[in-house]
C-alpha cells in the first residue's frame, strides 16, 4: 500500500511546518520532500491543511462487552477516527470485566474484527487475580481502581495494592481516588440531589491521598506508574516534587476546559470521576502540562445514554464522551495561544506512545508509522450533538465553536476517514509494547 499526500503543511516534531509532500509505503513514512514524484495507490490532496501525527488516546471506555447500547469497539473507533485519533488504549471495566488473559484475548479478537484504528487493552486488577496480571503479556498495562470502581475491580486495601506493585514489571495505571474518604464524604452529603455536590464528595483530598499512596508504592518497588486523569492543583504540585523517572501522569480535556460552573448549565451531564474542579485547578493543570509535570493528554471517553443521565443526581452514571472533540479543543487552544504545535504533538501523539512503550508512533519522520491526521485550521464550526459518531449522540462541548477539525485520518498508510465518512474496509492493527524502563529524557 503506497500513499502520497500532496500540498500539505507537515508538522515536524519541532513544531515547524514544512510545505511539501509525504509518501508512505507498507504503512511507514519513506519520504518527505517538496515535490514527490512516485506512483501511489492513493493520492490525497491536502489543500494546504496541516498534516500532523495521529493522536494516541491512552484512556477510553468503549463499553464492549456488556453495554454496547452505549458504545462498542466499532462505534467508538469510528468516533476516534473522526477525531483524528489513530490509536486507543481501552479500559477493563466492561461486563464482564477484563481481568483474565482469556477476557483480554476476547477483546483483542473484537478489536481485530471491528476497530478502524489501532487498538490496545488494559487488564484490570482485582484483590485476587495476581496470576492473571502476570500472565497478561498482551495488555498495554494493569489498571487499578483505587476508588470509583465497578464490578469486582476495586483494589483499596494496602496488602492487595502492595502485592500487585511488588510482582511483575508491566506498567500500572491508577484511578487515584481514596475509596474510604469518598464513602465518608458521601455519608456527609447523604440525600443530596445537587450535581455540584459530586465535586464536594470526591474532593481534592480524596485524589491527593490516593496519588500519594500510589507514588509511595511505585518508589518502594521502582514500578512503572501512570496516574490517570489528574484533576487537582494539589496533586500537580505534589508530583512536581515527587515524580521519578518511573512515574508519569495525564490530564484530560474535561478538566482542562470545564469547571464546577458547568453543573449549573449541564447538571448530571457534567458528572464524572474524578469530578470537574475549580478554575484554580484548571489553570494548574495547564501549567503542569507546560512545565512537564503532566506528560500527556487522554480523554477518558466514557459515554452514557442521555436517558441514563436524565435519572438525575446521584442516580445518573458518571462519565462523558470525548474522543471526537479532544483534538479540535486542543488545536483551538493552540490557536488562542495556550500552547504550541510542538507541545500539542508531544502531549497527544508522541508522549502517549512513549509512555506505554509503543514504538514508531507519534511523530512525522522517515521510518515512523504513517498514522496521520489532516486538520483544517482555517474554518470554524460548532460541536453538534447530532453530528457525533459516538453511539450516545452527545458531547459536553455541544455548541462550542472550534477549529482544527480533522478532514482526513490515516492509519498505517491507509485512509480510514475522509470528509465526514468512514471508508469501506477500514481497519486498524493491535498495538505492541516494549518492556517498561525508566523514562528517557525527551529528545
Amino acid at each position: 500500500m503506497r500513499l502520497l499526500i500532496r500540498n500539505a503543511r507537515i508538522a515536524l516534531p519541532s513544531g515547524e511546518l514544512y510545505h511539501g509532500d509525504l509518501f508512505s509505503e507498507e504503512g511507514r513514512i519513506v519520504a518527505i520532500d517538496r515535490d514527490i514524484d512516485r506512483t501511489a495507490d492513493t493520492v490525497v490532496d491536502a489543500e494546504g491543511h496541516i498534516l500532523m501525527p495521529g493522536v494516541m488516546d491512552p484512556q477510553v471506555h468503549f463499553r464492549e462487552p456488556g453495554n454496547e447500547q452505549k458504545e462498542d469497539i466499532s462505534s467508538g473507533s469510528r468516533a476516534a477516527a473522526k477525531g483524528g485519533v489513530t490509536s486507543f488504549l481501552e479500559m477493563p471495566n466492561t461486563n464482564p470485566s477484563t481481568t483474565s488473559p482469556a477476557a483480554l484475548a476476547d477483546k483483542l479478537a473484537r478489536g481485530a474484527e471491528k476497530s478502524v484504528v489501532n487498538y490496545g487493552f488494559f487488564i484490570g486488577a482485582t484483590p485476587d487475580n495476581l496470576d492473571s496480571l502476570l500472565a497478561a503479556d498482551a495488555a498495554c498495562g494493569i489498571k487499578i481502581f483505587m476508588g470509583a470502581s465497578t464490578g469486582n475491580l476495586l483494589v483499596d486495601k494496602e496488602e492487595d495494592l502492595d502485592r500487585i506493585f511488588a510482582h511483575g514489571r508491566k506498567l500500572i495505571a491508577v484511578h487515584a481516588e481514596d475509596e474510604a474518604r469518598i464513602r465518608e464524604r458521601r455519608a456527609q452529603f447523604s440525600g443530596s440531589c445537587e450535581p455540584a455536590d459530586h465535586s464536594r464528595i470526591r474532593d481534592e483530598e480524596s485524589a491527593l491521598m490516593a496519588t500519594r499512596r500510589a507514588v509511595r508504592l511505585s518508589k518502594k518497588y521502582q514500578r512503572r506508574l501512570h496516574i490517570l486523569h489528574l484533576s487537582t492543583a494539589v496533586e500537580t504540585e505534589f508530583l512536581r516534587q515527587e515524580k521519578t523517572p518511573y512515574i508519569s501522569c495525564e490530564a484530560i480535556p474535561n478538566h482542562l476546559f470545564l469547571t464546577t460552573d458547568a453543573y449549573a448549565k449541564m447538571g448530571p451531564l457534567a458528572q464524572m470521576n474524578p469530578p470537574i474542579r475549580s478554575e484554580r485547578d484548571r489553570l494548574a493543570l495547564w501549567e503542569g502540562l507546560r512545565s512537564g509535570v503532566i506528560d500527556c493528554i487522554a480523554t477518558d471517553h466514557a459515554p452514557h445514554l442521555l436517558t441514563d443521565k436524565a435519572l438525575g443526581y446521584p442516580r445518573a452514571p458518571s462519565g462523558m464522551p470525548g474522543v471526537e472533540t479532544s483534538l479540535p479543543l486542543m488545536l483551538t487552544a493552540m490557536r488562542d495561544g495556550h500552547c504550541s504545535l510542538a507541545e500539542l504533538q508531544r502531549w497527544m501523539c508522541y508522549n502517549p506512545a512513549r509512555l506505554y512503550g509503543v514504538v514508531n508512533k507519534g511523530r512525522i519522520a522517515i521510518g515512523w508509522d504513517a498514522d496521520l491526521t489532516l486538520v483544517d485550521m482555517v474554518h470554524e464550526r460548532p460541536v453538534r450533538n447530532e453530528e457525533m459518531f459516538t453511539r450516545v449522540g452527545w458531547s459536553p462541548f455541544n455548541g462550542w465553536v472550534l477549529t482544527g477539525w480533522p478532514v482526513t485520518t490515516i492509519v498505517g498508510g491507509r485512509v480510514v476517514f475522509d470528509k465526514g465518512e468512514i471508508l469501506p474496509n477500514a481497519h486498524g492493527q493491535p498495538l505492541h509494547y516494549i518492556e517498561p524502563t525508566p523514562l528517557p529524557a525527551l529528545d
